[in-house]
């Protein structure tokens, strides 16, 4: 997010939190009096747009072939789709509450992170809905770790859950027999196999998140205060573990470290060609699909490090300030957190992802067709998943390895 956009936000933020209510969140509070039959009923036979990245055809399959179609037979709602990145629609909800527009264009909004962050603070969002959501108390819960902070700010209710990521490290099985299971291994395996390994610039998420492991790695006991809040403290005094790691692998690296791929994608196409031997990203199963259009080896498999363990990202469908329908956007978000779509959500042919609903709070047929979904040969069993699953960090260590690795780790 450019610094433009960012001032813009504050000033909103500070404006919105002093002035009076506007017609919007009037209607807001109307919305969120209501119980559940009513706001169900209000929702029935209407239109719901939801403003979503569009990226990704498996994602878009799934929203258009499965969600939209069942929505239309269940409750006569017809879902729209319209692609959009994040940045985009974050600068059109900023200009509509700049210009005071309280009944806008957009009912849903796929965000998390940072983004949740500045949309929260700037009052772009609705209000707190969740505990309105009958899939959400029965299978999440507002105790749930992944409802109450999104990567360190408090969710308040304004966000749902809608799906949960693993950071998994993909590998070609015919080039090695026994991947290894903690950072200190994976620094000998590098040592011992030159130039067959690297992670993207940290300014991309995923290279910014290997980085995070280390520095979890270094702190195990704390990464649960790390999810909550940034420690000046624990940077300063952990720190030089992260960046001696990443000087001590560097001569190691995909030509010497001396550049890094910009991108994950950078990443996948090295792999793909068989420069390195190994490539690392979010979503347990996303190599599947790379496996059967021939990007990937057949011969690929996934392993997690089981020290520190797999950062998990979680990401959100929430409702903007001035939805139009915000009775069809609660009622099309409860549905996409039930065990009907979050199961189907994780057919690799759909999406591929892991569900957000707790898995003890499923009904036995419920838990017996995810045990029966074939996720793929590359896709790591559940159970080991999470068993070394760790919440994501707060954002200000991802700002933390923006700011400090290039001086301490790629110019030296």
């Amino acid at each position: 997010m450019n610094w433009k956009l960012l001032i813009i936000i504050t000033v909103l933020g500070i404006l919105t939190a002093c002035g009076n209510r506007g017609e919007s969140e009037a209607g807001s509070e109307e919305v969120l009096s209501k119980d559940w039959t009513e706001i169900e009923s209000d929702a029935e036979g209407t239109e719901v747009t939801i403003f979503m990245w569009g990226g990704d055809e498996g994602i878009n399959r799934y929203i258009d072939e499965w969600a939209a179609p069942k929505l239309e037979a269940t409750h006569n709602i017809t879902l729209n789709r319209q692609p959009m990145n994040t940045e985009e629609f974050m600068q059109k909800l900023l200009t509509e509450k700049k210009a005071g527009k309280n009944k806008g264009t957009i009912d849903i909004i796929w965000i998390n992170g940072a983004n949740f962050k500045n949309a929260k603070n700037a009052n772009l969002l609705l209000g707190s809905f969740t505990d309105k959501l009958p899939n959400f108390k029965k299978y999440i819960g507002s105790e749930n770790p992944a409802a109450a902070f999104d990567q360190g700010t408090e969710i308040d209710g304004m966000e749902a859950p809608w799906g949960s990521v693993q950071f998994v490290f993909n590998y070609d099985s015919t080039k090695i027999d026994s991947p290894p299971k903690t950072v200190d291994e994976l620094k000998v395996w590098i040592s011992e196999n030159p130039g067959k390994f690297t992670y993207p610039n940290v300014s991309d998420f995923t290279g910014n998140t290997f980085v995070k492991h280390l520095l979890v790695a270094s702190a195990t006991n704390s990464v649960d205060t790390m999810a909550k809040e940034f420690d000046q403290d624990l940077v300063e005094k952990n720190g030089e573990y992260v960046w001696s790691y990443l000087n001590e692998i560097k001569p190691n690296l995909w030509r010497n470290g001396e550049t890094y791929p910009e991108s994950l994608t950078k990443l996948d196409t090295l792999y793909s060609q068989g420069e390195v031997w190994m490539t690392i990203g979010f979503n347990e199963a996303r190599a599947e699909s790379l496996i059967k259009d021939g990007t990937f080896p057949e011969s690929t498999k996934s392993f997690v490090l089981e020290s520190p363990g797999s950062i998990s990202n979680n990401h959100y469908l929430s409702i903007p300030f001035n939805s139009p329908n915000p009775s069809g956007a609660m009622t099309v978000i409860n549905f996409l957190e039930s065990p009907e779509a979050q199961i189907a959500k994780m057919d690799p042919d759909m999406w591929g992802e892991g569900m957000v609903l707790d898995y003890d709070k499923l009904k036995e047929e419920d838990k017996k067709e995810i045990e029966a979904l074939n996720r793929g040969e590359s896709v790591i069993p559940s159970e080991k998943l999470n068993k070394y699953k760790l919440p994501d960090l707060d954002t200000g260590y991802t700002e933390w390895i923006s700011n400090d690795w290039a001086n301490k780790v790629f110019e030296e």
